[in-house]
């Protein structure tokens, strides 16, 4: 990783991702108070005590005010606080959240190809999952996509590993060394019929012992699951037997574990659902039949849920990870997302990695803003086509708090509140000057400074725009998860 800004004060023998420090944010903070609405606090300063839990918001703030009266309030010494301040162009936002990824289908990002979901499953997922169990591989392949999501914003992500033990340990293990809040998944498939046979668990007993396994190693590294938690992983359906979906709704009813899988994503899958399942009414009540579908369960895609089954899921306070562009890449259709919301289902947004083609969740938000304009011109004219679209702050909303509540974490982090935990980005916009120069404050200017030029008479709502469609991981300057410093860029 890179080497501090430079506009950060540093005690000495202090370092900027040390946890035994205190620290104080200054400056411009910016984050969804609600899904239409973004808080925008200036001036102001937070305060993150040695746990990484925000412990004060003080609006009107700078260094002064705070060593007179916030600090011994606080009963803190300011010899041992770490202060980071904003430059002109810059300002905090939370950390993004990505509720579907596959880590072991990183090096295909992008490699989409020509065909439909199922195809592109057997081309190019099975093969490449299948090989991680070289460890040697594994630990190239997952140590390269958490640095970069971290690298992007994305302070906690909801991973698929493979079917492979010691693989899914080891992607635990590297999530916990760097720093990033993950959700790690053994992935579960045990079908004979539609698993390939050189990749697939052994039996319905052999899936839920490794599944086991896993949670029981994740436990050794992090016991109350603070920051790297299990999730059961079955696939999807059609690559499960009932015994083997069974088998991990009884593990989620003794463990209280949270579980993700596919649901709806293209019609072929539908259909094959139907065939393999006659006894359920549809694909979301083949989860509700199994035990599955749960208000800890997260669902990726739900691109055509019928109206039944999207009740059915709000019913059961099952959550949806929004993936548009993966489903744009596979061509699998635009799900809609304020459908979900009016029916009463949590949504957060996914990059699916590999079938989506970026790790960026901001590249997923900017996404999801214009398939719901597909979304609203497949519809007549009228009030109804104007509200399916999503609004800057509703995707951002979808980024962040809305990620949060899909895994169960609103209470921890998503915003700035006195209570949550400081999972954080410092985002920094190039300032174009008299010259038509750019510069970002921290020494770099021209393409390094990305693609978001800043010229001083936009409003702060205009900025975030700008930054949801142009920007990229050169304006995430530093990131944060828990209070540690986990990522900067120079």
């Amino acid at each position: 990783m890179g080497e501090p800004l430079q506009d950060m004060h540093m005690p000495d023998g202090v370092g900027p991702g040390s946890l035994n420090a205190n620290k104080l944010f200054l400056g411009n903070f910016v984050h969804s108070k609600t899904r239409e609405e973004l808080e925008y606090l200036h001036s102001a300063g937070v305060f993150v005590d040695t746990t990484g839990v925000i412990v004060a918001i003080e609006p009107e703030c700078d260094l002064a005010k705070a060593r007179e009266h916030v600090f011994p309030r606080l009963g803190w010494e300011s010899e041992h606080v770490q202060v980071v301040a904003c430059k002109p162009g810059q300002f905090f936002f939370p950390g993004f959240i990505d509720t579907h990824i596959h880590a072991s289908q990183y090096p295909n990002a992008g490699i989409f190809g020509k065909s439909t979901l199922l195809d592109w499953l057997n081309t190019y997922t099975f093969p490449l999952e299948a090989s991680l169990s070289d460890l040697n591989k594994a630990r190239r392949v997952y140590t390269a996509c958490v640095r970069r999501t971290l690298s992007h914003g994305t302070t906690t992500s909801a991973y698929y590993a493979t079917i492979d033990v010691a693989a899914t340990n080891l992607l635990a293990d590297i999530c916990l060394a760097l720093g990033q809040r993950a959700f790690i998944g053994r992935v579960c498939m045990d079908h004979a019929d539609l698993c390939p046979s050189y990749y697939r668990d052994e039996s319905p007993a052999a899936s839920l012992a490794a599944a086991r396994a896993s949670i029981a190693h994740i436990r050794t590294i992090d016991p109350d699951f603070s920051l790297i938690s299990p999730i059961l992983t079955p696939r999807f359906a059609p690559s499960c037997t009932s015994d083997s979906l069974r088998g991990l709704a009884a593990l989620h009813a003794e463990t209280d574990l949270p579980i993700q899988t596919h649901i709806s994503e293209n019609l072929p899958e539908i259909d094959l659902v139907r065939s393999l399942f006659p006894g359920s009414s549809s694909y979301a009540a083949v989860y509700d039949d199994h035990g599955l579908l749960t208000p800890r369960t997260v669902l990726a895609h739900a691109v055509h849920l019928s109206d039944e089954e999207a009740d059915l899921v709000a019913r059961r306070g099952a959550k949806v990870s929004h993936c548009p562009a993966s489903n744009s890449a596979l061509t699998s259709g635009t799900a809609r997302v304020r459908r979900l919301w009016e029916r009463g289902v949590e949504v957060g947004l996914g990059t699916d990695v590999s079938g989506g083609y970026s790790p960026s969740v901001l590249e997923a938000a900017r996404q999801a803003s214009l398939v719901s304009r597909h979304v609203a011109m497949g519809l007549a004219e009228g009030k109804n086509r104007e509200t399916a679209k999503l609004t800057a702050e509703e995707v951002l909303f979808l980024a962040t708090r809305g990620g949060a509540r899909v895994l169960g974490l609103d209470d921890a982090v998503g915003g700035f509140e006195v209570g949550k935990q400081w999972d954080a980005q410092l985002v920094g916009l190039a300032v174009v000057d008299d010259m038509g120069e750019t510069e970002t404050h921290d020494g770099k200017g021209g393409d390094d400074a990305g693609n978001v030029d800043i010229f001083g008479w936009e409003t702060w709502e205009e900025r975030i725009a700008k930054w949801l469609f142009n920007g990229d991981d050169r304006n995430t300057k530093m990131v944060w998860v828990r209070g540690r410093l986990v990522h900067s860029r120079q």
